[in-house]
């Protein structure tokens, strides 16, 4: 049996003086508020605030960052509780699945994950030793025990953490309720939807007509021609603004931004109302739509948070088997000057218009996006995410744009989870990596102590609460 360890100087530099100087950085962001502007916790968790079922269905199975390794050894989707779209069987024993993934514990060595689940389980659940097969049912006693406490229940957790915000993903076509639920209740925790269209604007996608003939249902506006369409957009757009939203969120496999003639867009509109649109087509209307939605938020002062490069379901009969978000989306390199150019052209210098870019593409860091980002007041530079949400790659990332870009041109850290319980374990992580990087200019004669903590101040609450700011229903 071995000791779970969370060192207090975990990611700090290892040279004695830049390690105390970060030390006294984070003491002074540690505990500041957490601000959660993108991630994919549904909103009906904090609206029911219901206990978290068991350890496996809080732990593992709604985590990609999770399945995906423990796939990566061997295991299958259906082994560890993951749906399947046909309603096939799959593992529903949730000790069962506890056990595997305490069994394929060594496998996170290394990794984000790894961080996260080691804060999770110790701060959290007060978990002492490390999981592994013979410590899996232990383990799961201690923590399932602790879920059945009025003090592990989602809103409880929330305060907690002391999040002062939560944003969630959801689609154009959700009526919402939940977050109504919570705005109607006397619970006192912020909770904002975030308007994620990506089921309308790729016009191939299977599934697309029935999602248009929702979405005139939803929004009471005909959608059988192409400005009816958008009509029905910005209709949904602003009922998502009433119930608080502050940003979008756009998934699309390149940059692209390039405007199309009215006309060329109704004819592909129509044509993928009949069925008939071809791939390059459709590519050329995501392009388009993007340029769309980038007129909205000028017009209507929702945050555009873009973020291309990713080939969805790499395995094709994952894809149809399980749905997407079950770890098989695989990075592309993204040509954002290009890309980008005829948003930016347009909306780049407007001072209603904000848009955030992410990227899993790191060599587009130096070369292209802190140079547009140090440049264009519109633009600001998304922190690291997803397969880049590691320490070394968010330290890479601030070597790589702040001599261009600066720090005031980012947007503050996103934890883009399903994970409720990992929020904070990675906001830590990227505090811990600011203060780190800071402390090396500090150590450098690059910047003095003063400036470093609040600079850190302005990184982890002032940015984003600035990125984000809330707008009039």
């Amino acid at each position: 049996m071995r000791e779970l360890i969370l060192d207090d100087d975990r990611i700090f530099p290892t040279e004695p003086a830049a390690r105390a100087i970060a030390r006294r950085i984070f003491t002074e962001i540690r505990d500041l508020p957490l601000i959660s502007m993108h991630g994919h916790v549904e909103a009906a968790v904090l609206a029911n605030d219901q206990p978290f079922t068991d350890p496996a269905r809080l732990f593992v199975v709604p985590d990609h960052y999770v399945t995906r390794m423990l796939v990566s050894q061997g295991a299958s989707l259906e082994s560890l509780g993951v749906a399947r779209r046909d309603g096939a069987p799959v593992e529903t024993d949730p000790r069962a699945i506890w056990r595997m993934f305490c069994a394929g514990w060594r496998y996170f060595r290394g990794t984000p994950s790894r961080l996260w689940l080691t804060q999770q389980l110790y701060e959290i659940f007060g978990v002492t030793v490390e999981p592994s097969l013979e410590t899996a049912d232990q383990l799961y006693e201690q923590i399932d025990a602790k879920l059945h406490e009025p003090a592990f229940r989602p809103r409880a957790l929330y305060q907690r953490f002391g999040l002062e915000i939560l944003a969630t993903t959801d689609s154009p076509l959700s009526d919402l309720a939940a977050h109504q639920v919570i705005a109607d209740s006397e619970w006192d925790g912020l909770v904002v939807p975030t308007f994620r269209p990506d089921a309308l604007v790729h016009i191939n996608r299977a599934g697309w007509k029935d999602a248009v003939a929702r979405l005139e249902a939803v929004s009471g506006v005909e959608t059988g021609d192409y400005n009816g369409f958008l009509a029905a957009l910005r209709q949904r757009r602003a009922f998502f603004i009433e119930h608080g939203a502050r940003a979008t969120d756009h998934g699309h496999a390149t940059a692209d931004t390039t405007p199309l003639e009215p006309a060329d867009a109704e004819r592909i509109y129509r044509s993928a109302l009949n069925g008939s649109v071809s791939a390059v087509d459709a590519a050329a209307f995501a392009g388009n739509m993007l340029f769309e939605m980038a007129q909205m938020s000028a017009d209507d002062g929702l945050v555009m948070q873009i973020h291309p490069g990713v080939v969805q379901g790499h395995d094709p009969q994952v894809a149809a088997t399980f749905g997407p978000d079950v770890g098989f989306d695989i990075p592309l390199p993204v040509d954002f000057v290009r890309g980008l150019r005829p948003l930016l052209q347009a909306f780049g210098r407007d001072p209603h218009f904000r848009c955030v870019v992410f990227t899993i593409d790191e060599t587009t860091y130096s070369r292209e996006l802190a140079p547009l980002a140090g440049v264009y007041p519109a633009m600001r530079l998304g922190v690291p995410w997803w397969f880049l949400d590691a320490p070394q790659a968010m330290l890479r990332f601030r070597e790589a744009v702040t001599e261009t870009a600066g720090f005031y041109n980012t947007a503050g850290f996103v934890d883009d989870t399903r994970a409720f319980t990992s929020i904070p374990a990675r906001h830590d992580v990227a505090r811990r990596v600011d203060a780190t990087y800071l402390a090396q200019q500090v150590a450098g004669g690059v910047l003095g102590l003063d400036e470093a903590i609040e600079t850190a101040i302005d990184l982890t609450v002032t940015i984003p609460r600035e990125a984000y700011p809330p707008l009039k229903g």
